[in-house]
């Protein structure tokens, strides 16, 4: 795996595509690195590489090992070794968390990310790691259900409500789905009642709950612990 020498790096995001607007340009931000060296003579002969990058540089927010390639040379590598994990969120009330929970996922290499209810989500948190992880959406629980049972995959709901138990605990499953709620309301009664399971983060503090994003990333690191580094 190439992803721990780049653990705990920190990138300028590529131009953030902001809420619910299609990508656009923006300003190169600082980082990365500049056209390939040589010039055009130089350039390696691959089709992963884009010709416009090796021209004007590569200041995406992405490893080094993707460095120069073009955006689907990327999802396809991606795509040879993403982990058998789905993750699901509720969109109800347009949640600023879902960007980063994205973001998060595409970091964890999970398989797809599920949006349920809005079709329309605040993508400025995912600082543009949409373009390199599958999305899909679903317009109601109802939806994420019947395709959960038609893919075999269990529904895992995390939530700190009355009868869930401890993840630091439960073994995942390697083949599931991570169901997460919003910031405030949590999982819906209806999500709650469709998972197969009903886990919460153990807390030691004041704090009623944590971050629904940083809930997301630590459910899915629980992962990464158990069926990664095993």
């Amino acid at each position: 795996m190439d992803g721990p020498r780049d653990a705990g790096r920190t990138e300028p995001a590529e131009g953030d595509p902001g809420t619910d607007t299609p990508d656009r340009a923006a300003p190169a931000p600082l980082g990365g690195v500049g056209p390939w060296p040589g010039g055009p003579e130089a350039w390696p002969d691959e089709p992963r590489y884009d010709p416009e990058l090796l021209v004007n540089g590569d200041t995406r927010n992405v490893v080094d090992r993707y460095r120069y390639w073009s955006m689907d040379a990327i999802v396809a590598d991606l795509d040879t070794t993403r982990h058998p994990f789905h993750v699901a969120i509720e969109n109800w009330q347009h949640d600023m968390n879902i960007g980063s929970i994205v973001r998060s996922a595409n970091a964890f290499a999970a398989e797809t990310v599920h949006i349920v209810g809005r079709r329309r989500w605040n993508k400025r948190g995912a600082m543009v790691t949409d373009r390199y992880q599958h999305v899909e959406h679903h317009e109601d629980v109802a939806a994420l259900v019947r395709f959960a049972r038609d893919a075999g995959l269990p529904i895992i709901a995390i939530d700190n409500v009355p009868g869930s138990v401890p993840i630091e605990t439960t073994r995942l499953p390697e083949r599931c789905l991570l169901l997460f709620g919003q910031e405030g309301p949590g999982l819906s009664a209806e999500a709650i009642d469709a998972a197969e399971q009903v886990l919460e983060i153990s807390q030691f503090g004041s704090t009623r709950s944590i971050n629904a994003s940083a809930a997301a990333a630590v459910a899915m690191h629980v992962w990464v612990m158990q069926h990664v580094f095993r």
